[in-house]
């Protein structure tokens, strides 16, 4: 038995619904080749299960928790080819561990986090990302300052009540924050349990 094998498996309820539907959207969006971090990665299912599904790209997990980083590098054991090494990141911190990517991948963070971490983050992907390069969020959002569902309401409630830092975001306030990062919205997609996929590209170097 490896070192790796001894470590604990955390699972996460919504990754076997979610797991298809957001590969779905990755395989139209993100590019053929390069490196794509992910951004809390969590317990690492999502990592194990993109990475031998997307072979022509590197998937490098991170998290921020160490519990985590020990999960995900348990159920990177089974994948082929698997994730490349998980890497411990704070969105908030100034400089990242990971110095360039061509796409950066988050599932449902932003609303499980204070503001200021979603601002690390489009901080974050507008420096490391490469011109034309692609950050994908997934997750419950408001449009227009309403919920999209019933269900989102009740959950923004419930985060609050968790930590009043917390809390499902405006897309038009995440759009803004990001294109002040240089980060143009492209597009979103309805997902299941009233979750979106959320799509930006790196603003592409202008010529004269």
């Amino acid at each position: 038995m490896t070192e790796s094998s001894k470590l604990t498996r955390f699972q996460a309820a919504a990754v076997r619904r979610n797991r298809d539907p957001i590969l779905g959207v990755l395989k139209r969006v993100l590019p053929d080749t390069g490196v794509v971090l992910e951004i809390a990665s969590g317990t690492g299912e999502h990592a194990a299960y993109f990475a031998p599904r997307l072979p022509g790209l590197t998937w490098r997990p991170s998290d921020a928790d160490s519990a985590m980083l020990q999960s995900i590098a348990a159920w990177a054991e089974d994948a082929a080819p698997s994730p490349a090494a998980p890497v411990e990141l704070n969105v908030r911190d100034a400089v990242w561990p990971v110095e360039a990517a061509d796409a950066i991948v988050c599932i449902n963070m932003i609303h499980i986090a204070p503001w200021e971490s979603c601002l690390g983050l489009l901080a974050g992907a507008g420096r490391i990302l490469k011109a034309g390069g692609i950050l994908y969020l997934y997750g419950p959002y408001k449009i227009g300052g309403r919920h999209t569902a019933e269900s989102n309401a009740a959950f923004d409630e419930s985060l609050r009540r968790r930590d009043p830092a917390w809390g499902v975001r405006d897309l038009d306030d995440v759009s803004k924050a990001a294109a002040e990062q240089g980060l143009v919205f492209r597009e979103r997609v309805a997902m299941p349990a009233n979750n979106l996929s959320v799509v930006f590209e790196k603003k592409k170097n202008e010529t004269l």
